[in-house]
């Protein structure tokens, strides 16, 4: 179990660096950009901020849109991570691919959306 979580915390820092590292820039900003329009369609339409509505009776509705937004770039996230194993590592960990497509799509997405809503709704009141 110690080899299995030294080794991934290797696997995630390489991909920082080698074959494809683009992704690592190019699936954040994706991200963010849907995260801004979303953060901006919530503002316009006076949502209450997205983390906080995680936690109220809409929690469902929330995530689904959420996972309409953002899916397609984790999906890719998914893709390009299982393609860059198989490159340089010649196997799949599901785990590895997992943690590193929710922080390349996942996490980005959240933070720009929060913080483009509350922006928003000082120019949509």
């Amino acid at each position: 179990m110690e080899e299995m979580i030294i080794r991934g915390i290797e696997d995630l820092g390489a991909r920082v660096t080698g074959p494809m590292h683009f992704r690592i820039y190019l699936q954040p900003l994706m991200a963010s950009i849907l995260g801004v329009i979303a953060g901006l369609r919530d503002a316009r339409a006076g949502k209450p901020a997205f983390f906080s509505a995680m936690f109220t009776a809409r929690r469902a509705e929330v995530i689904r849109e959420m996972l309409r937004s953002v899916g397609r770039v984790f999906i890719f996230a998914v893709i390009l991570d299982i393609i860059y194993q198989l490159v340089v590592q010649h196997w799949i960990y599901p785990l590895e691919t997992v943690i590193t497509a929710f922080i390349l799509a996942i996490v980005p997405y959240f933070f720009i959306r929060g913080i483009t809503d509350r922006i928003g709704l000082l120019f949509y009141k």
